[in-house]
Parts: C-alpha cells; sequence; structure tokens
C-alpha cells in the first residue's frame, strides 16, 4: 500500500491524504482542455453526495454478516475444542451436533464454495467471450 498525498495550495493547514491500494492514475484532461479531479473528487461526483459511501442497509448486512460468522466460529470452537473435555452425560451436549460432522460439514461447505466460485466464473468467462473470427 502507499499513501497518496495531495498538496493543495488553498489548504495551507496541511495536504489531503489517503491510502492507495491500486496502482496511481494519473490527472487526465477531459474534453474541453480542463484537468479532470482526482479519482476521489470523481468518485463523489458520480455516486452524487454520499460519495459512494455504504448506505445504511448495507452496514445492516455487513454487520449481520459478521455476526453470523462471529457466532458460527465461537459455536465450532466450543463444540471442537471445549466439549472434548466435558462429561458426555452433561446437559450442553444436546446444543451441539454429534462429533461426526465436525468434519463432514466443513468440507462439504467447502466443497459447495468451489463449486459455486468455479460455476459464477464460468459464467463469467461465458457471457464475456468473443466470438471466433471467420477466416475466408
Amino acid at each position: 500500500m502507499m499513501q497518496l498525498c495531495q498538496d493543495n495550495s488553498r489548504d495551507a493547514e496541511r495536504p489531503k491524504c489517503g491510502l492507495l491500494i491500486g496502482p496511481v492514475l494519473p490527472e487526465v484532461s477531459e474534453p474541453g482542455g480542463r484537468a479532470a479531479g482526482s479519482l476521489r473528487e470523481r468518485s463523489a461526483e458520480d455516486h452524487g453526495e454520499a460519495g459512494g459511501w455504504a448506505t445504511a442497509m448495507d452496514q445492516l448486512v455487513g454487520f449481520g454478516l459478521v455476526a453470523f460468522s462471529l457466532l458460527l466460529f465461537v459455536y465450532y470452537t466450543i463444540w471442537i475444542i471445549i466439549l472434548p473435555f466435558i462429561d458426555s452425560d452433561h446437559g450442553i451436549h444436546k446444543f451441539f451436533l454429534p462429533r461426526e460432522y465436525s468434519v463432514t460439514i466443513p468440507v462439504i461447505a467447502g466443497l459447495l464454495l468451489v463449486l459455486f466460485v468455479g460455476v459464477f466464473i464460468v459464467i463469467v468467462m461465458w457471457k464475456n467471450r468473443k466470438p471466433a473470427k471467420k477466416s475466408d
């Protein structure tokens, strides 16, 4: 990652800085001769007042995914690491699946993930294919 700083003579306090993850894009001029704004300025113009930031619904979905992942991680950790040290007649065992599923469920989930990613890649490549040139 690089830190991209833009010195603005109108803002004498400090230059505007931000983290840049991709390559540095050169400033290009728009038709009419004036220089185009920075990537951040153009993004804010293209996406309206919010500047393309996540909406409340995006944040809610993101929070839900993080909460679900955390819950799943805690459940699986307790199931695999802590439960074997607790007596099998203890009442906590009724909240967990049998131990045989501790390997089969993640394996099936991983295979489904690979399958869906592969299908997605095939669909994208199929839609973006160019027709073959006919030779005379």
